[in-house]
């Protein structure tokens, strides 16, 4: 999928912008399902990793949405390994990074073995 492509290969602007797009898409309940499909997750976490501080923030952003009021998204994105970079990027990031990474291990939370991966991995002492 063209969005996904952009995430994974384009310039950094590109990367940051796509991340954006993402994550306005998945404000849509049925979009979050068709998203996930199209293997958007990893390239989203690894961006989280290694993006511009405004790539990481709008990963981080896309990442939440696609959480919410979505229990296998939530799983799924955990599962892929969101967290740790997460974690991470609150500590870390920009203070608007914070901010969406923070809403983003929000969302993850509302699952109950999410809350234990998120503590084990740093976010509360």
């Amino acid at each position: 999928p063209p969005l996904v492509d952009l995430v994974r290969r384009g310039t950094d602007n590109v990367k940051e912008e796509a991340a954006a797009a993402i994550g306005n898409l998945a404000f849509n309940d049925d979009n979050k399902i068709y998203i996930v499909k199209a293997r958007a997750v990893p390239p989203l976490i690894s961006l989280v990793s290694s993006g511009t501080d405004g790539a990481k923030a709008n990963a981080a952003a896309a990442l939440g949405n696609l959480a919410v009021n979505n229990n296998d998204n939530k799983i799924g994105i955990a599962k892929a390994g969101a967290i740790p970079p997460l974690v991470d990027l609150v500590t870390n990031g920009t203070d608007g990074a914070k901010q969406q990474a923070a809403r983003a291990l929000w969302n993850l939370a509302v699952n109950n073995d999410n809350k234990i991966a998120i503590a084990k991995a740093g976010a509360i002492p």
